[in-house]
């Protein structure tokens, strides 16, 4: 009996390579866009210095705050006496103030890749603080003289504790500002000396702010 082969229809091969083939897997890199594995170039990276800034400012306002709290109801009793205000008090008011101003004027001079303005604009707000804090401790030795210490009244007690507290954080900025003109020197300006200055400016301005606060509810309220 005569056997009759038959015939299997054939089967198109099957291939294990991505969609695009060869081409994918060699020189052409069209089947890459398929390869989920890579990292993702779009993610913005976190500004750690400036959230570590604001984490600290929001723990210093908690401080005063809980400061102002105890100061008011203080106030509220009847032996309460307002101190004298000292009149250099205005002028490192002043310094203060031109402080921010001189490192927003640093900022706006890395914008403009400045560099010689920048630098100078800093090396001056380091100067301002410093001022400001040697203004604070003439007037607090000028109060010691004249017989107003912390034990004087509790007006001039809460003056000494707000007052050196803040002096504390004043001095922590001027160690900042300190620590970003050294690393501007060598900076022509732009993102680079921008990222330096602006978690120091956050700071610096908080402590301006913060002063003055201390300033009205002290001598004004």
């Amino acid at each position: 009996m005569a056997v009759i082969p038959t015939l299997e229809k054939s089967r198109p091969p099957v291939s294990n390579l991505p969609p695009g083939g060869a081409r994918g897997a060699g020189g052409s890199g069209v089947g890459r866009r398929f390869d989920r594995s890579e990292p993702s170039r779009e993610q913005p990276a976190g500004n750690a210095p400036v959230i570590a800034v604001w984490l600290f400012v929001g723990a210093a306002f908690l401080i005063f705050a809980a400061f102002t709290s105890t100061f008011l109801t203080r106030r509220l009793q009847e032996d309460w006496r307002d101190g004298p205000l000292p009149p250099m008090l205005w002028a490192t008011t002043g310094v203060l103030l031109l402080s921010s101003a001189t490192l927003e004027w640093a900022r706006a001079a890395a914008g403009r890749l400045s560099a010689r303005v920048m630098r100078a604009a800093v090396t001056v707000t380091v100067v301002l603080g410093a001022a400001f804090l040697a203004g604070q401790v003439a007037v607090w030795r000028q109060l010691m003289a004249s017989g107003v210490g912390m034990a004087a009244s509790a007006h001039s007690g809460f003056f000494y504790l707000l007052t050196v507290t803040h002096g504390v954080h004043v001095a922590g900025g001027v160690l900042a500002l300190a620590y970003a003109a050294f690393r501007v020197r060598t900076l022509r300006g732009g993102p680079a000396a921008v990222g330096v200055l602006a978690p120091v400016a956050i700071y610096w301005h908080f402590v301006d702010v913060l002063w003055l606060y201390v300033f009205a509810i002290l001598f004004w309220l």
